[in-house]
């Protein structure tokens, strides 16, 4: 793998806008690492190590196999420069006094400890070649609270918090940390899921992958602790 590319870590990479992202950034001339839990399903979208993408079955949870799959990415290509954190999941229905144990600790799991396993495995090599973008995926929802969502807010509302704080931690290393805000994203599971719902009105996959390509540029170094609402077309 040549190592004039930047090398970009996404997470998530099996998914509709993991597809987009990693596409959007190929198209860039970067190498991607395409991170997912199943290798089968990884393979069905991106081949099996077929340049510019290089896949990387984990499971995300363990933050032993994550520090296991980053180091030997790093030994494979020599640098991590971008990390995007895209992996995460929704959940509804219950209100919070209703809502179950098991279901608070999936919503926190998938929208947050992903992402600290990813950056607690990441981040001290960015820190050390003093260079590197880190963009989390938050949600516009997580802005204020609504009926019946509680456990999903609250996971991406501390997601935002925590890109705030590594943005003020990492600044100094030469690290943008930041975060875009979605609504909902056009994907044939929501199109299925709300099939009343204009989709019109919600953000295509590769007009949020666009902004996430844009945070982890050169254009986008003076932004530290963004949370960027990205809501679609007008």
């Amino acid at each position: 793998m040549a190592n004039d590319r930047r090398v970009v870590v996404v997470t998530g990479a099996a998914g509709h806008l993991g597809r987009a992202v990693a596409a959007a950034f190929a198209a860039r001339g970067d190498t991607v690492v395409a991170v997912d839990r199943e290798r089968e399903a990884l393979i069905g979208v991106y081949g099996d190590d077929q340049a510019p993408f290089v896949i990387a079955p984990v499971d995300l949870l363990s933050q032993q196999q994550v520090a296991a799959c980053m180091q030997a990415l790093l030994k494979r290509l020599g640098r991590i420069d971008v990390l995007c954190n895209l992996a995460g999941g929704f959940h509804m229905g219950e209100s919070v006094h209703e809502t179950a144990d098991d279901a608070w600790d999936k919503m926190f799991d998938i929208n947050c400890r992903t992402a600290l396993n990813t950056v607690r495995a990441v981040v001290p090599h960015m820190v050390a070649q003093a260079a590197g973008k880190i963009v989390n995926v938050g949600a516009a929802s997580a802005l204020k609270g609504l009926a019946r969502m509680g456990p999903y807010i609250a996971s991406k509302a501390a997601l935002i918090r925590i890109t705030e704080s590594m943005a003020l931690e990492l600044r100094g290393h030469g690290i943008n940390v930041n975060c875009v805000l979605p609504s909902v994203i056009d994907t044939p599971a929501n199109r299925s899921a709300m099939p009343d719902a204009d989709p019109r009105q919600w953000v295509a996959a590769d007009d949020l992958a666009a902004v996430i390509c844009f945070l982890a540029s050169a254009d986008a170094r003076a932004l530290h602790g963004a949370a960027i609402p990205v809501a679609g077309l007008s």
